[in-house]
Order: structure tokens, then sequence, then C-alpha cells
């Protein structure tokens, strides 16, 4: 049970919309994965440059911790279509082919607007940051609206891949849940 089915990916069939969302969101995961080889390198450099040069740092922990907040947030669709989310299908199994649908259809569309809300004050937030031309308070003083852009493009990635994964449901492409009828 440790592995990863195939079955589990979300699937595209020939729909040019889902393939598109499945390209960017394996894109995101990539790019994530990267921010995160990134972020173990820098943090090498820094514990390098701290105890073998006992020199000091300016800029790699705050680095650090932006690539991993982005890392998180751009590899949010990648995790999505993968399936690898937590979740919990007690319930679902219980249920039968109607009222599964429908508690596919509710969980997407409450997790669309939740996300949809996210992204909404994410980019008010990030625009802010933007328009003011905020810095960090620390001696590197990186210019904030870099590392917050992560925030609304990780929620519009993430809400373009549910949006895909309630058309692939609606399209019959994909069961709920992943279970098939009977």
């Amino acid at each position: 049970m440790a592995g990863q089915s195939p079955a589990a990916i979300a699937q595209t069939g020939n729909n040019p919309f889902l393939r598109l969302v499945a390209a960017l969101s394996t894109l995101a995961g990539w790019c994530s994965a990267a921010m995160i080889v990134a972020a173990v390198a820098i943090t090498c450099q820094m514990i390098f440059v701290r105890f073998v040069l006992n020199g000091s740092t300016v800029w790699q922990t705050e680095a650090v911790i932006y690539l991993a907040i982005a890392a998180t947030l751009i590899g949010l669709p990648y995790v999505q279509r993968l399936r690898g989310h937590v979740n919990v299908d007690l319930i679902p199994l219980w249920l039968g082919a109607r009222a599964r649908f429908g508690l596919a259809m509710f969980t997407l569309c409450f997790s669309i607007l939740m996300v949809a809300i996210m992204l909404w004050y994410s980019y008010e937030f990030w625009h802010l940051t933007w328009e003011r031309n905020w810095k960090s308070d620390t001696v590197w003083g990186v210019r904030l609206w870099i590392p917050y852009a992560a925030l609304p493009i990780g929620f519009a990635l993430y809400l373009l891949q549910l949006i895909a994964d309630l058309v692939a449901i609606l399209l019959k492409i994909e069961t709920p849940f992943g279970l098939e009828e009977g």
C-alpha cells in the first residue's frame, strides 16, 4: 500500500482542458521540487559558511524559509493531481453511487469556494506588498512581493486543478473519490 498506483493520478481522457491543467500541475510539481532542492543546497552552503569558514550568513535563512513556503504552495496542484492529500474514504465507501456523486460534488464545490477565497485574499495581500514596495526587515531586505507571489500563484494553480477534478467527474472521465460504481 505504500506505492502510488497510476489509477490514483487524475485522469484527463482526451479533454484538452484537463490535459492542460495536468501539464500545469506537473510543471508546478517540478518547480516545487526544484525549490526544495535549492533550499537544501542553500542550507548546506549556510552550514559550510558558518561552521567551516566561521563566517556569518546574511540571506540564507530567509531564502530557505521563503523557498520552503513557496514549494508548499506551488506544490499544491501537483499533490492534488496525484491524489496525495489526506482523505478519509470511509463515508464514500458506505454510500451508493448517487450519494457518492452528491458528496463528491459538495466537497469539490466547497473546496473550490474556499480556495477561491484564499486566492482572492492572497492576491490582495500580494498586490499590497507590490504596490507599496514592502521589503523585509532583515539585512538582505528582499522585496516581499517576490516571495509572496507564491501565495496567489499556488492558490490559482490549486483552484485550477480542483476545477479540473470537478469537470472530470461531471464528464464521467473519473469516478467520485476514485471508487468504481456498484
